[in-house]
């Protein structure tokens, strides 16, 4: 293959050496339940102690003369639940800030290859086996991106009887869009290089065709951030199978290329709700109702929404019909 450079292109037979990796969060270090159990022992009893002498000399007693039992314990008791409260109250505090410190937020990642519903089954599958997210926690959500003229009076939709904002037309892809924690993209880059097979090739190579379906990744920074050096990483991992160039937008659709995308100049724009969780484009590949029933789930629960966009070609809303 021919060596691509310029415009910061990465290319299979150009190695990169010493890139530099997302560094991991540090995470704050929490007191163990028996380590917490003694310092709160140890603050209540010195509590204790020096509320009893006090109580003792504003009494008008020795500090070594003898006490009622039931006043102690009863002065005891105040002071262990005053600090037993301020102490969990503080240390809550601590605990829930340290939580908040040690969560990763995540970005938001988009992938395109062919047609988008095989796409989205993929990295459902990888959201649940690499992050463990279940049904109303996946993010992987079908789209449309990649096009220089952006949206059409706020709309992007599927090919329709009306040619309104037709992501085509405007110079779109399909794409998966899925929020990833930065320590995981380089999981997630190697699913999508698993998606092509030894050739280049990917699933729909010789059924869809053209601009609407070529490669493409989106993140923020697109070239210029670290992302990029894990992506070429993740498939010289895979086989090496892509070459990876600089998207300009509105490009062309060439076997074996990804173009790597600026997401912050190339948005996301989400398909329609009929197009989420669907069936897969070729023959015979029907995925469980479980993973169709999805959509309607995702819905109701807000984390899909309507796109003003009519329903397909003919308005079924079925098959992009």
């Amino acid at each position: 293959r021919r060596r691509m450079e310029g415009d910061g292109m990465h290319s299979r037979r150009h190695r990169h050496g010493g890139g530099t990796d997302a560094h991991p969060l540090r995470r704050t270090r929490l007191l163990s339940p028996p380590m917490l159990s003694s310092v709160l022992f140890f603050l209540c009893t010195s509590l204790d102690t020096t509320q009893a002498l006090f109580a003792r000399i504003r009494a008008g007693m020795h500090p070594s003369a003898p006490t009622n039992s039931v006043h102690s314990i009863g002065l005891s008791t105040l002071g262990r639940r005053a600090v037993i409260g301020s102490g969990l109250s503080i240390l809550a505090g601590s605990f829930g800030s340290s939580v908040h410190a040690a969560e990763e937020p995540g970005i938001p990642v988009y992938f395109g290859c062919g047609c988008f519903w095989h796409v989205q089954h993929e990295f459902v599958e990888a959201e649940r086996r690499i992050l463990g997210r279940s049904d109303l926690q996946f993010t992987s959500h079908t789209g449309y991106a990649g096009g220089i003229a952006g949206a059409d009076r706020g709309k992007v939709c599927y090919h329709n009887a009306g040619f309104i904002a037709d992501y085509g037309k405007l110079g779109h892809a399909e794409v998966v869009q899925i929020v990833v924690p930065p320590s995981k993209f380089s999981e997630f880059a190697r699913e999508y290089c698993k998606l092509f097979d030894k050739n280049g090739y990917r699933p729909d190579q010789f059924g869809d065709k053209g601009p609407e379906y070529r490669n493409l990744v989106g993140f923020p920074g697109g070239i210029d951030s670290p992302f990029a050096k894990e992506l070429v990483k993740a498939s010289m991992v895979e086989g090496d199978k892509l070459d990876f160039a600089k998207g300009k937008g509105d490009d062309e659709d060439v076997r074996a290329l990804a173009w790597i995308m600026d997401s912050d100049k190339f948005p996301f724009f989400a398909a329609e709700p009929y197009h989420q969780f669907h069936d897969g484009f070729n023959w015979g590949e029907d995925y469980p109702r479980a993973y169709n029933s999805l959509a309607a789930k995702q819905a109701k629960a807000g984390l899909i929404a309507d796109t003003g966009c009519p329903n397909g070609m003919i308005g079924l809303g079925v098959a992009g019909l």
